[in-house]
């Protein structure tokens, strides 16, 4: 359900190593919550985020929400394509859905976050 490759906060964001970076998303279960993504904001290219800081916005048919940075890092890039296509979050969240990649990243932070199994244990519990 959710990629083993990925690291989850509990903010429902995820991380993936990718090469030389990171990249940052909201997993199939925000976008659930979420509704149909109607507008997402980017970060700009070169932004410097500690861990926890509010990266990203996306809104949605039911709500308006921070995305946040699982770890600190630069802003190395964008997913432009959610600009014309934010649907893209709620049809392929773990894929073409992606926000913004990473460099620069602290990776002893990534140590913090949880496996996917220990990320749909948590979603288990937040649904009960």
């Amino acid at each position: 359900m959710f990629p083993d490759e990925c690291k989850y906060t509990k903010d429902h964001e995820w991380v993936r190593k990718d090469g030389d970076h990171y990249t940052v998303g909201i997993t199939s279960f925000a976008a659930e919550q979420l509704g149909d993504v109607t507008f997402v904001e980017l970060p700009q290219d070169g932004t410097a985020f500690s861990k926890g800081d509010a990266a990203a916005a996306v809104e949605s048919v039911k709500a308006a929400s921070d995305v946040y940075a699982p770890v600190g890092g630069t802003v190395a890039g964008t997913n432009g394509d959610l600009e014309d296509g934010p649907e893209k979050v709620n049809e392929d969240p773990f894929g073409a859905g992606w926000f913004f990649k990473l460099s620069d990243v602290n990776e002893g932070e990534l140590g913090d976050l949880m496996d996917s199994s220990a990320y749909e244990t948590f979603v288990n519990e937040q649904d009960a």
